[in-house]
């Protein structure tokens, strides 16, 4: 089991697998102010800078798992690096399913409620690990503003509009699945251009070493068309953003 070799291409330097930036990752952090001590489960961690940084700077403890056997070898790198390496761990497997030994202060899925087959299910696995007055953290898109067609939909990486809430929609959504909001931070679209433009240099570095490849076609095709893409909807009209939740 492990993820596709595209995503590893396309996010080779990347730290953060989505469209925070370290200063917003800090700032979520710093608005939660967890106590030194507190475990945390990361599902689909990536390469865990979320885990690491946040036992650098506020003494918590965790686990990361995921798919991607490069993801969780960069995150072990990385917990070395920031001399974490006792504090957190991480474990190569699926994270849907995936449950804590003992109960968590912090249970978090940022960017991937595909694990639970949306929000919903996500939330309700990431309550199985979760210790009583204990936070999650979802990480997930939302529409910026209204798509006015399909093609702007699919300009998104949406099949559907309705795959997606507007923000006060999504906020509602939390409190019908019996979650208070108590935190959130949202990405922007400058943070959203430094996720998304770094994959366009990853991939023309990866092109110009690898003409051979089976993928090199569809990563051609794909840096062709990635930048006006991205420029023409998914900067416009995609939101993105990660909230903190507690079970009423």
């Amino acid at each position: 089991m492990d993820l596709p070799r595209i995503f590893t291409i396309r996010e080779s330097s990347h730290r953060l697998l989505n469209p925070f930036t370290p200063e917003k990752l800090a700032a979520l952090g710093r608005a939660l102010r967890p106590e030194p001590g507190t475990a945390m489960l990361d599902l689909a961690c990536g390469k865990g800078e979320m885990l690491s940084t946040w036992a650098r700077d506020h003494g918590t403890t965790g686990t990361g798992v995921d798919v991607s056997s490069v993801f969780i070898a960069a995150a072990r790198e990385r917990a070395a690096e920031l001399g974490v390496a006792e504090q957190v761990s991480f474990v190569h497997g699926d994270a849907a399913g995936h449950v804590a030994d003992e109960p968590v202060g912090i249970a978090s899925c940022i960017g991937a409620t595909w694990i639970g087959d949306g929000v919903e299910g996500t939330v309700e696995l990431l309550r199985r690990s979760l210790a009583p007055g204990g936070v999650m953290l979802i990480g997930e898109p939302y529409w910026r503003l209204d798509p006015p067609d399909q093609e702007t939909v699919e300009g998104c990486h949406m099949a559907f509009k309705d795959e997606l809430h507007a923000l006060p929609e999504l906020l509602e959504h939390f409190r019908e699945i019996g979650c208070d909001v108590v935190e959130m931070v949202l990405a922007d679209q400058d943070s959203w251009d430094r996720y998304a433009a770094a994959q366009w240099l990853n991939v023309r570095r990866w092109l110009d070493a690898n003409p051979g490849d089976e993928l090199y076609a569809q990563l051609r095709e794909e840096l062709d068309t990635a930048p006006a893409r991205h420029a023409r909807y998914q900067r416009e009209y995609l939101g993105w953003g990660v909230f903190a939740l507690m079970d009423r």
